[in-house]
């Protein structure tokens, strides 16, 4: 049975353009109701499954007895780094030595910690829309999303803020598809030049905190944690950029998509308005609606069956959430953006298990203030043209946006 399932098809979703020209929809309806459990044998990634329905996903997720994180084995990206580069971190670590760092740097997002945050972002928030020209065209991922994430992670790490575009530009390092024309970096060995550059500048405020009494920011709680002082250089740049990328990508194209929807759905705009209550509501909504990152890889660590397909060790198996995300058996109405859905926070965007985002309550917070500010404000908002958007198959970014505030 096993092999008659892993037929060769014309069906794969990996292709970066399919998210840069927003045409990923009907294939990925297709895999939901034909294959959800679909075998691809040929891409520029090699073969792989897609795992595209809600409960198959979340069901991968929990299991990683049978399904692999760890960099040995390929990662979390259907793309691999070359041999000898991989970036390991504690996200593509299996238990149990993925526990100990992820709990190391989890108290930075504990309750008691984002209540300590809550004024800060608030203000910052407040600065920025305020500094905002009104009828005029400017680019809200750039003066909003780009500018409110980079002093969050800034105050995260206590990075010199004079210094925080880096933080952006080393973020996008990480995450850029090379083939794209317009990507930062054009091969893996200018992505690893800059991120040595990265390592080189973190190091300086690591040894400077290591020496140092432990303070509660990232850089000084990794620097005196028992499983993270000793990381070897990939792991300590692996550690660092998860921590940048993790920081700032979901954030901010959530930041983006959310403006982004509310103007093409102006109906929901004026419920919003009308119902301010709905601002965690929204939040989650986006985050859903958007998928800011497409997908997560696991690799098989033994022959394992899932919704009837078989699947062997080794064999690469990606968690496509973009379309869990839609799935209509799960999901009602599940390709509409509605701010008032009775379960908001019944999404993927975030992963489940050992693995979910350990700063998801950071990013709803950030975008729950910015919401928040905006309606005090009563700004209205007008799309001067559509997005530009990033060319990748694991980053469902936005580039630019170009907008108009019209009051």
């Amino acid at each position: 049975m096993g092999e008659a399932l892993r037929r060769p098809t014309s069906i794969d979703v990996s292709n970066p353009r399919l998210y840069q020209d927003d045409i990923w929809r009907p294939l990925f309806a297709q895999l939901r109701r034909d294959d959800p459990v679909h075998y691809c044998e040929t891409s520029a990634y090699g073969p792989y499954w897609s795992v595209t329905r809600y409960d198959d996903i979340f069901a991968v997720e929990l299991d990683h007895q049978n399904y692999s994180s760890a960099s040995e084995l390929g990662g979390i990206q259907i793309a691999e780094y070359p041999k000898g580069q991989e970036r390991q971190s504690f996200i593509r670590i299996d238990p149990p030595g993925h526990t100990a760092q992820r709990r190391t740097v989890a108290p930075i997002v504990a309750p008691s910690n984002l209540a300590n945050l809550e004024a800060l972002i608030r203000q910052r928030t407040a600065t920025v829309l305020d500094a905002l020209p009104r009828n005029e065209t400017f680019d809200w991922a750039e003066r909003v999303s780009v500018d409110l994430t980079n002093m969050m992670l800034a105050t995260l790490f206590d990075f010199p803020a004079e210094d925080r575009a880096k933080l952006t530009w080393w973020s996008d390092v990480a995450i850029a598809n090379v083939e794209s024309p317009d990507a930062v970096v054009h091969s893996e060995a200018e992505r690893t030049t800059e991120l040595v550059k990265m390592g080189e500048y973190f190091r300086k405020l690591w040894d400077a905190r290591v020496d140092a009494p432990p303070t509660f920011d990232l850089i000084s709680m990794l620097a005196h944690s028992e499983a993270t002082r000793n990381l070897e250089p990939r792991e300590f740049i692996g550690t660092i950029g998860l921590l940048i990328v993790g920081g700032n990508d979901t954030t901010r194209n959530s930041m983006s998509a959310g403006l982004m929807a509310l103007c093409e759905n102006p109906a929901q705009f004026e419920l919003l308005r009308a119902r301010r209550e709905l601002i965690p509501n929204l939040v989650s909504e986006t985050i859903r609606y958007h998928t800011p990152v497409l997908h997560m890889r696991r690799t098989a660590r033994n022959d394992v069956e899932l919704a009837g397909r078989q699947i062997r060790k080794g064999d690469k198996v990606v968690m496509w959430y973009i379309s869990g995300n839609r799935d209509e058996d799960k999901i009602e109405r599940a390709d509409e953006f509605i701010i008032d859905r009775a379960k908001p926070r019944q999404h993927l965007a975030f992963g489940a298990g050992i693995h979910r985002c350990v700063g998801d309550r950071l990013a709803e917070q950030q975008l729950r203030i910015l919401w928040e500010e905006v309606l005090a404000r009563d700004l209205r908002f007008e799309l001067m043209g559509p997005p530009q958007r990033l060319y990748s198959n694991f980053i469902r970014g936005i580039r630019s946006l170009p907008v108009r505030i019209v009051n």
